[in-house]
């Protein structure tokens, strides 16, 4: 029988995301590819720094228990070539990641093998690539090399951050604001608190966060928080949909506009992810943080 990924979450990363390609990278824009591929491998030895979704990804792979079918599979999914693909398997050995599978291609757009991998989730500092699997129905985010690392204070616990409308939700609620304002927002929110809100491109992926958190006996555990601009009335309607949902948040802020980096820095996520360039500006000093190129805000 073929392998394959059927029962596990399944996320794509590419390199840059991974770990820290930057410096190369600078190399691989100033000049061409060739030199870019010489320098990567003449450091075939030398193991790459992690990079920002580093942290996010050696905890999903930990929910992998030995002896047990694995729940999480990560695949490379790299603009990088082959060679270079040896430096990133080489130095997900080194730190110990059990990443076995990965395509590379060259500088060509690599979000078409997302079908094949059936992926929930793909990140990548690409932000053409990220506008495509939106297009194509992956939840995908831009992920930022300057992003502050993850903190080291939670070993035992992968801890996720996620904004509502247009991420979790539909950006149905964000339309109105754009268009009509913060007061025709909060009545359009408060006739409809007992209509749940559409899926947004990253409803599936909380659904696989919490089917992981409900693994009995797991070694590692998940904590989850909604940060959203949102605030009374419209919280309500936010609530009423994860309950709809049947999907449990242990955190929930709504700051009203409020900048959240800094509630970000005290929830301390692996990663957060958020649709609005102004936000993720604001959490990219504290925390990892992946832009959701979806929605009225990102046409």
């Amino acid at each position: 029988m073929p392998a394959n990924l059927d029962g596990q979450l399944v996320v794509a990363i590419s390199s840059r995301a991974l770990f820290d390609f930057e410096e190369e990278n600078q190399l691989f824009e100033a000049s061409d590819d060739n030199a870019y591929m010489r320098l990567q491998q003449q450091r075939l030895d030398q193991p790459a720094k992690p990079g920002t979704a580093f942290s996010l990804v050696h905890k999903l792979l930990a929910f992998n228990a030995a002896g047990q079918p694995p729940r999480v599979e990560v695949v490379v999914l790299s603009r990088n070539d082959p060679i270079s693909g040896m430096r990133v398997f080489r130095s997900a050995q080194h730190y110990g990641l059990p990443i076995q599978r990965g395509v590379f291609t060259r500088g060509q757009s690599p979000w078409r093998y997302l079908r094949p991998l059936k992926a929930h989730l793909f990140l990548s500092a690409n932000e053409e690539d990220v506008r495509s699997a939106l297009a194509a129905g992956v939840a995908a985010a831009r992920v930022f090399p300057q992003s502050a690392r993850a903190s080291v204070a939670y070993p035992s616990e992968l801890r996720i951050a996620f904004d509502g409308d247009a991420v979790l939700f539909s950006d149905e609620a964000e339309q109105v604001y754009q268009r009509d304002g913060l007061d025709a927002f909060h009545v359009h929110e408060r006739e409809r608190k007992l209509t749940p809100l559409p899926a947004g491109p990253f409803k599936q992926v909380l659904h696989e966060f919490q089917r992981l958190q409900r693994v009995p006996d797991s070694p590692m555990r998940i904590r989850t928080a909604l940060v959203t601009a949102r605030s009374s009335p419209a919280h309500e309607r936010a609530i009423r949909t994860l309950m709809d949902w049947q999907v449990e948040i242990d955190e929930a802020m709504f700051l009203g506009g409020l900048a959240k980096g800094e509630f970000l820095r005290e929830f301390e996520p692996d990663f957060f992810f958020d649709d609005q360039a102004g936000h993720i500006e604001s959490a990219l000093g504290h925390v990892p943080s992946g832009h959701v190129a979806a929605g009225v805000t990102n046409r």
